[in-house]
């Protein structure tokens, strides 16, 4: 990827959520502000080759799609009560008191109205705030792309009918839509943390974007203990980023990764936010899961690693949210804590459940593989490899599976 390419590439992953965010706010239209984002885009490809990177993209590219989106507005002559909406709020940016003024929270939260579907909300804002594709949304809700597309246009259907305000909403509506805000982010970071498709399989930027938005969350909310338990959780996973990718690009796993590398100040950051979690009582999903990283970062090294209390945490963490995905991890759990043969049954009742998730068949194949059936491991292996999505998960994938046909002979 040459120099251009790449500081497109950054742009836009960093850009397009406040671009799209803004271009809402300004015209109340989901789809001209999509349509103007990328037509900004795509200018950026025409002309940066030949008046060079400006010096600020993120900022070029906002002003790009602002006046896009202008223009679209002037040349409609039943959209002029639009554009003396968009002439005040532009003149009276300059002195609001805004105390969260991060477009992209006022989209998460419109998103996440209880008018909306959840599953519904947690998309939409995932499409608009990140630019994922259909296709790659639909992978992440493990859904066809026709059913995710379905999806999205009811969504902005729903928002367009009911009249749904673009706006963070007063305090006393906050606890109807946390459900749906904090999953948003959760998806976000997950995204980034292990990107669904593409060429690499960490996305730092919405990492980054996501404990940011999580921040400002939390400082809306501070009494909300799946707030904090949610910035601990996103905290402790992102402290590993540095050793999760080895020279060569390729994935480390948990167990290989050397733990010098890990972010002390946010592993110390996350324990701090997950004990003030701690003292509102209640303890959810998000918590649990900060716990079961908190008992990774404890760990000095591989072999010390709690995973009879990993299991115990993985099994209230069940007992609230009795999904496939946290089954397969509950099972992973439990093969390190009683030994993969404990654990293959556990994986075998998921059979059917995650179609195309990948590694459904790549934990099988890792069970057979420790268990030493390679051949069966192998052909587990094979259906992974042909569900995984980004390059360095189908070299790691293929690695295994040469091991296993090694031993196989």
């Amino acid at each position: 990827m040459d120099g251009l390419t790449a500081a497109i590439t950054s742009a836009f992953h960093q850009e397009w959520g406040r671009v799209v965010a803004t271009l809402i706010r300004m015209t109340g239209d989901w789809d001209l502000a999509e349509e103007c984002a990328q037509d900004a885009v795509a200018r950026a490809l025409e002309r940066w080759p030949r008046d060079g990177i400006p010096a600020n993209p993120g900022a070029w590219l906002t002003t790009t799609a602002r006046n896009r989106a202008l223009n679209v507005l002037r040349r409609s002559a039943t959209e002029s009560a639009k554009l003396r909406e968009l002439a005040m709020l532009n003149d009276a940016s300059g002195g609001d008191v805004d105390p969260f003024p991060d477009e992209r929270l006022r989209l998460i939260f419109t998103c996440c109205h209880p008018a909306l579907s959840l599953e519904g909300r947690v998309a939409l804002t995932l499409r608009t705030l990140t630019g994922l594709t259909t296709a790659e949304i639909a992978r992440a809700f493990l859904v066809s792309e026709s059913t995710m597309a379905q999806r999205l246009v009811r969504t902005k259907r729903k928002i367009r009918t009911a009249g749904i305000p673009y706006r963070v909403p007063p305090a006393h509506l906050f606890a109807e839509r946390t459900t749906g805000v904090l999953g948003v982010l959760y998806l976000l970071f997950t995204e980034g943390y292990a990107a669904s498709s593409g060429p690499d399989p960490l996305r730092p930027d919405l990492c980054a974007e996501a404990i940011h938005l999580c921040r400002m969350l939390s400082r809306l909310m501070p009494d909300e203990p799946e707030a904090l338990g949610l910035l601990s959780l996103l905290l402790l996973q992102h402290s590993r980023r540095a050793a999760r990718i080895d020279a060569a690009g390729d994935l480390v796993s948990l167990s290989d990764q050397d733990r010098s590398l890990w972010d002390a100040a946010a592993i110390t950051e996350g324990r701090t936010l997950l004990e003030t979690a701690a003292t509102h009582g209640s303890r959810g999903p998000y918590q649990i899961q900060a716990a079961i990283a908190a008992c990774h970062a404890d760990a000095p090294d591989a072999a010390s690693t709690d995973w009879p209390q990993i299991t115990a945490l993985y099994t209230r963490l069940l007992a609230l949210t009795p999904t496939p995905v946290i089954c397969l991890n509950h099972a992973v759990a439990v093969s390190m804590s009683e030994g993969p043969a404990a654990a293959l049954p556990l994986v075998d009742a998921l059979t059917g459940q995650l179609p195309g998730y990948h590694l459904l068949p790549a934990t099988r194949a890792d069970l057979l593989r420790r268990l030493g059936r390679h051949p069966e491991a192998a052909t587990a292996y094979h259906e992974a490899l042909a569900q995984a999505h980004t390059d360095p998960e189908r070299r790691y994938l293929t690695r295994r599976l040469a091991e296993c046909l090694e031993q196989a002979d």
